[in-house]
Formats: structure tokens, C-alpha cells, sequence
């Protein structure tokens, strides 16, 4: 006797076709997309805090024979006198930090308080000997207050603690950005950005009202933790509401908002104080409890998670929002696979996931491990990710050719990047994926390799193409996000994205040793970026173009996907 014909099986309901119904970028999801975008605001911020925070002033030693005692002037006219330093081209001249000349005795054996003989305004050479000493006391260029004056770790030998801050702070980030990625795979994207949101304000807030060095770094570590997962989450879900052709908006806009909220931490001038900084960067976060009613669940994560019935309410919530009629095919459709869901046994069950359920990820693991193709693929992508943090981070470690207000300075760095993602956003718009990412490196390439061979030229040149390069790996950093994404199947995109960003902090860890080969031949460290950057460039041609093609969906769809492109003639406005 056969066995019974098999129910048929409706055919997979795909989101982009319900999006042309709905609206690509409709008013549900500008809605959405702002809100998933203001805490990418604190979240950069809170990536770079630490840089002031954790900072050193400008300071340099207290001269009791000619300072004031209530009001000491850094950069008083005797300073070069009583104080060693290092005069520069312009004849600027900059003090040591922890030592200063020994008092000519002659000038005060009579007197117990020697310096009240000597008029402020002459101090002379005459009053200092040649010999250096150790002093224990300062005096400040500015009033900004970090941990520094706080715990006391003035001079050089202190100087490794102030760079152990960054380490810790690039640990926190590589520990978050994988955790964050596949716990966001199996529990959902919303829950997962929700909590590092909040993770990130809490921390933030114990790193302001940290008792010593050791529980600053510890809240340092678990603040980065929390950071690291916000923007990538926020790009995921952005990448996820839109329709094919506002992917590429989605992701750049967003490094607007990261830029500008890096450019914030310009204004701490008006924050001196590192407390009251860290302060205002992560109370304002927790707002965003809120986004637990807010902000929707991702409706592509709950389709390849089989659940249906999540997702048929989101959107028949945005349709409503964006004032669509969704097709009674498409209902039908949907209602169909709601009920075959049901019935199946990889269904969901309340309190937790079918195991069958969680092995659809590894599943799509062992398949792309399973092919040569992807996992050479996929090994490009791993290196132009390593090739954009070293370059990215080491331009912004050599931006010290920018004289200046540093805050103004720091501010600019961050600023740049916006016409950076603007060219993004043209290329991938205009070129696809593969030479948007292409042209980005080389641009970065010409620009550094032509910097490294005029550092000695004219000031304004040097500055020119150094923001021309950062401009670059920028646009390449932006569009790298995009391309990543686009070649992941769901049930891994955000996993696939986080190893990638992880794999990226690892090379980032090795920018602030590039600077140091420039003792061997000065232009060494920027033709190295240009080298790395020529390399990545030309590798990035041999990576498949994924412009105005549907998001795979798993590990198998990976191939039609990339051969086969979008109809996009019956997608809505």
C-alpha cells in the first residue's frame, strides 16, 4: 500500500516581494529607521570617550622660583629657561612634562625663600643650572581634568596605563561584536540591540563613578562590550526593513549619525572634567528602554525563524502605516504558510526554540564551510576587513600634521568621514558594490602612497592628501558593511557581519605600531597603507556583485542570488 501524496506545499513567501507591496521605505519604516539611529549617536561617542577621558593634559612641572602660586601660566616666556623641552620648525616650543633645571644656589644661599627675590617677569638663565631634576608638582595647559590628575599617572612610565586603556577598550570590542552577532542570529535582533543599548549607558555611567584605575578599566572593558554591538545591530535591522534598492541608503546614512556622533566628542571643551563627560554620553541612552515597544522585531529574522504569524502582524502594521493595500494573493499566501508552520515540527514552541530550529544556522555554517568558492570568498572579504581597520585607524593615529585646537581638530577627523560615506553612496548607487569598493581602496592607495612622498613639501599638500585618504578608507569602510550583509544568508548575516567586524578589530590592534616604523624611513608607515590598500583594492574585483540582487535567505540560495538580479520595474516608489 503507498504511502499518502504529500500536502502541498505553498511556495517561500520572500519579503522583498511583500515590500513592493508595502512600500520599500515607507513612512513605518523612516520611523524606524530614526529610532534605530540616535543611539548609534552615543554609541560612537561612548567608542571614542576614552581618548579624553583617559587622555593625557598638557602639562609641565611647577617652577616655585618663577610660577605664581594662584595663577600659573604654562606657557609663560621663562619656560624654555627654567624648563627642558624641544623647539619645533615654526619655533614653538614645547616643555618636558616631568623635569625641570636645578636652581642656581648662588641665587638664594641667603634667603629660605629664594624665589621672592626674583621678579617674575626675569627669570634668566643665570638662575638655573644645566642639571635636571625630577619634579612632583604641575602645572596645566588647559583645564581639562582626566584620570591622569585623578590617580595621579603623570610622566612617561605612566604612559603605558593611559595606552592599556585602548587595548582593553579593542578587547571589549572584538568579545562584544562576536557575542552580539549571534546571540542577535538566535534571539532576535531587537532584543540583542535593546540590551546593548542599555548595557552600554549602565556601564558607561559606573566607568564615570569608578574609585580607581582597575575599576575604570574593568568598566571600560564592559562598556566597549555594550558599544560594540550597537551599531552593527542597528545596521542589520536598517539593512533589513528596506527594500533592495534602499539598502545602500540605509547602511550610509547611518555612518552619518556614527560620524556626527563622533564629531560630539568635540564639544567636550565645554565638559573639561572626565566624569561629567562620561556622564553625559551614557545617561541619555537609557531612553531608549522606550524602543521595547517602539521599535519592531526584524520581520526578515522572524520569516527564517518560521515565525509567521510575529511577522504577519508587523506587517500588516507597517501597511497600515504607510497607507498600502497588501494584494489578497499575498494574504493568502501568507495565511497559507502561517498554517504550515503550525503543523510543522520546527515551529517554535513558547518559552524557547526547537533545537531542529537552532541547527538551520550551523547548517548554513557547514555549507558555506563545505565550499571552496564562499570560503575563498568569504577569506577576501576577511582581509579587506583587517586592511580598512589598520589603515583607517593608523591615518587617524598620524593625524597629529593637523595643528591646532584639538578639539576642533578631532572634530574635522570625524567630519571628513561624512563626504566619505557621500562618495559611498554614489559608488554603490552608480558602480554596484564591487567597484564602489574597489575605486574606495585605490583612492586611498594613490592618496597615501602620493602623502608618503611629499612629507617633507608644503604643510597644506601633506594635510590635502591625508584627508583625501581618510576620506577613502572611509567610503571603503562603508561600503565593506554593505557587501559583507549583502553576501550573508539570513540565518548568519548577523554572525557573518560580527566575525567580519571582529576579525577587523584584530587588525585594528596593530594600527598604533605602525606609526613606529617611521624611525627606519619616514614615509615607510603611509606607503604601508597604500600598499595594504592597493592590495585589498585589486582582491575586492574577484568578490561577486551583489547590486539589486534579492538577500539570500540560506547558505544554498547564495549562488542564484548573485547571478540573478532584482526585477525592480514592478517595485513601488
Amino acid at each position: 500500500m503507498s504511502a499518502p501524496a504529500a500536502a502541498p506545499t505553498s511556495a517561500v513567501l520572500d519579503f522583498d516581494d511583500i515590500l513592493a507591496e508595502i512600500g520599500e521605505f515607507g513612512r513605518f519604516q523612516r520611523r524606524n529607521y530614526l529610532l534605530i539611529c540616535l543611539p548609534v549617536l552615543f554609541a560612537a561617542a561612548n567608542s571614542l570617550s576614552y581618548v579624553f577621558t583617559a587622555g593625557s593634559p598638557t602639562y609641565r612641572c611647577y617652577v616655585p622660583e618663577c610660577d605664581k602660586v594662584e595663577d600659573a601660566d604654562y606657557g609663560a616666556d621663562w619656560v624654555s629657561i627654567a624648563v627642558p623641552g624641544s623647539w619645533s620648525k615654526r619655533g614653538q616650543f614645547t616643555p618636558s612634562t616631568c623635569e625641570r633645571f636645578v636652581a642656581n644656589g648662588s641665587h638664594f644661599a641667603s634667603t629660605s625663600e629664594p624665589w621672592r627675590s626674583w621678579p617674575l617677569d626675569q627669570c634668566s638663565a643665570a638662575n638655573f643650572t644645566a642639571e635636571t631634576e625630577r619634579c612632583h608638582q604641575f602645572v596645566y595647559g588647559s583645564s581639562e581634568r582626566t584620570i591622569v590628575q585623578q590617580w595621579g599617572m603623570h610622566c612617561q612610565e605612566n604612559l603605558w596605563k593611559l595606552a592599556f586603556v585602548g587595548t582593553v577598550h579593542f578587547a571589549g570590542l572584538v568579545v562584544g561584536t562576536a557575542l552580539s552577532g549571534y546571540l542577535a542570529d538566535r534571539y532576535g535582533r531587537k532584543h540583542i540591540f535593546l540590551f546593548c543599548i542599555v548595557f552600554m549607558a549602565l556601564t558607561g555611567v559606573a566607568q564615570a563613578l569608578s574609585w580607581d584605575y582597575i575599576s575604570f578599566l574593568v568598566f571600560a572593558l564592559l562598556n566597549a562590550v555594550g558599544t560594540s554591538g550597537v551599531y552593527p545591530l542597528a545596521f542589520i535591522i536598517g539593512v533589513e526593513m528596506v527594500g533592495p534598492r534602499k539598502r545602500e541608503m540605509s547602511s550610509i546614512v547611518l555612518n552619518y549619525f556614527y560620524a556626527v556622533g563622533e564629531a560630539v566628542l568635540g564639544l567636550s571643551v565645554f565638559l573639561p572634567d572626565w566624569r561629567q563627560l562620561q556622564l553625559a554620553l551614557s545617561l541619555p541612552p537609557l531612553i531608549c528602554v522606550a524602543y521595547f515597544w517602539l521599535v519592531p522585531e526584524s520581520v526578515r529574522w522572524l520569516l527564517a525563524r518560521n515565525r509567521r504569524e510575529q511577522a504577519g502582524v508587523i506587517i500588516r502594521r507597517a501597511a497600515k502605516v504607510n497607507r498600502r493595500d497588501i494584494s489578497v494573493e499575498l494574504m493568502a499566501s501568507f495565511k497559507q504558510q502561517e498554517l504550515e508552520a503550525e503543523a510543522s515540527p520546527e515551529t517554535d514552541v513558547e518559552g524557547g526554540l526547537d533545537v531542529r530550529k537552532d541547527d538551520k544556522i550551523w547548517l548554513a555554517i557547514k555549507e558555506v564551510a563545505g565550499s571552496p568558492i564562499l570560503m575563498g570568498r568569504y577569506a577576501i572579504l576577511l582581509l579587506i576587513w583587517a586592511v580598512n581597520a589598520i589603515v583607517y585607524y593608523g591615518l587617524s593615529l598620524n593625524a597629529t600634521s593637523l595643528s591646532g585646537n584639538k578639539y576642533l581638530n578631532f572634530a574635522l577627523v570625524c567630519l571628513v568621514e561624512i563626504p566619505g560615506y557621500s562618495l559611498a553612496w554614489l559608488f554603490l548607487r552608480r558602480f554596484g558594490r564591487r567597484m564602489a569598493l574597489s575605486g574606495s581602496l585605490l583612492l586611498c592607495s594613490i592618496t597615501c602612497v602620493a602623502s608618503g612622498f611629499v612629507t617633507l613639501g608644503a604643510n597644506w599638500l601633506v594635510v590635502t592628501l591625508f584627508l583625501v585618504g581618510k576620506l577613502g578608507i572611509t567610503s571603503s569602510f562603508a561600503v565593506i558593511y554593505t557587501f559583507t550583509a549583502e553576501m550573508m544568508p539570513t540565518v548568519i548575516r548577523s554572525g557573518g557581519v560580527g566575525v567580519m567586524s571582529t576579525f577587523a578589530r584584530f587588525g585594528a590592534m596593530l594600527a598604533p605600531f605602525v606609526p613606529l616604523l617611521a624611525s627606519y624611513y619616514d614615509p615607510l608607515p603611509l606607503l604601508l597603507f597604500g600598499s595594504l590598500s592597493l592590495v585589498a583594492g585589486l582582491l575586492s574585483l574577484l568578490l561577486p556583485e551583489t547590486f539589486n540582487r534579492k538577500l539570500p535567505d540560506t547558505a544554498s540560495n547564495l549562488p542564484k542570488c548573485w547571478n540573478h538580479s532584482v526585477q525592480l520595474s514592478h517595485l513601488h516608489r
